[in-house]
């Protein structure tokens, strides 16, 4: 009982889904629309879409990098599908195999510029940002591209016993990613490659292959989150991801995936997700100034990277495995 209870206050999600559960507590106080039936509902169609995103962060960033330019695709992306399905008419099934297929091969783009260019994450994807975005604003003169029919909404936002379809799609992508990074040889090499690079390369691991991997997942996933967040507003818009980056990676640092690489569980990046989410939430209830939300969640970030730098240098940490069960 005793190592069990060990394992689950040592686990990297932990600190998150206490965060989680304060911020609950904080909402009920704070607010009687908190809990509201309409709240809830527009908070789950929110979370869904930035917990896929924030999936695919965390998974860039246990390889050992980062990418800044996952919410300039959503918005490309995002313009991609509406051009194809409204102005060019091609049926549905076509446009979100071509968005799927676009965010593969831009994911793979940031991939290559990373590992075989030798081109710094930070810097490679900060240079994509701008141009996924400036190529979003191409589409249509840069204005957005609505109309895209009930149909849309009703594949992607219907219900199952009441249940929205968008949170069937996270727990949908969540499983299968964490299946995929504990339990098969190239999830688990992620971990490797993160931790140690050198030694990964040492034992006969392909770093380069490993990594390149991890960014074509990250833009199966970014596209996903794209096709959800479209059809949502059943519109395309050249600025739909503005800043969705920022919250896909406070909530995967929240979670408590190491910005070191290497460490954490991305189911921490759900309870990060969901912080984030319920915080620009109840600052929103409670008419808290745009300013101020940007400033709490530079907050947020600098308290989780903190929390993440004491778990790496306590003598319980280093006893413990890296990698999830």
């Amino acid at each position: 009982m005793r190592s069990e209870l060990r394992r689950i206050f040592g686990a990297s999600w932990t600190p998150a889904a206490m965060a989680t559960l304060a911020v609950f507590i904080l909402g009920s106080l704070t607010t009687d629309r908190f809990f509201s039936t309409g709240n809830f509902r527009n908070l789950v169609l929110q979370l869904a879409v930035v917990a896929i995103l924030a999936l695919g962060s965390a998974l860039i960033i246990l390889t050992g990098e980062i990418d800044l330019s996952s919410g300039a695709l959503v918005s490309l992306l995002s313009m991609v599908l509406a051009t194809l399905i409204m102005p060019l008419g091609l049926p549905l099934p076509v446009g979100l195999g071509v968005v799927l297929f676009t965010g593969i091969f831009c994911g793979l783009i940031n991939g290559i510029l990373v590992t075989y260019l030798r081109v710094p994450s930070f810097v490679a994807t900060l240079g994509t940002l701008g141009i996924f975005q400036g190529i979003a604003l191409l589409f249509n003169g840069g204005s957005p591209i609505s109309g895209l029919g009930e149909n849309v909404q009703t594949l992607f936002y219907g219900r199952v016993l009441g249940v929205q379809y968008p949170l069937f799609y996270m727990v949908i992508v969540l499983v299968s990613l964490r299946f995929f990074l504990i339990k098969t040889v190239t999830g688990r090499s992620i971990y490797a490659v993160g931790g140690n690079r050198t030694a990964a390369s040492l034992t006969g691991l392909k770093s380069n292959q490993i990594r390149l991997i991890a960014f074509g997942i990250s833009g199966l996933l970014t596209a996903m989150a794209a096709i959800l967040f479209t059809a949502r507003l059943a519109a395309g818009s050249p600025n739909l991801g503005n800043g969705l980056e920022l919250s896909a990676i406070a909530a995967a640092v929240v979670g408590g995936i190491s910005l070191a690489g290497g460490r954490g569980d991305v189911l921490g990046a759900i309870f990060g997700t969901i912080t984030i989410v319920f915080v620009q939430n109840i600052l929103n209830l409670n008419a808290v100034p745009p300013t101020w939300q940007s400033i709490t969640q530079g907050l947020i970030i600098i308290a989780a990277v903190s929390v993440d730098s004491w778990r790496g240098n306590s003598v319980f940490t280093r006893k413990t495995k890296v990698m999830p069960k």
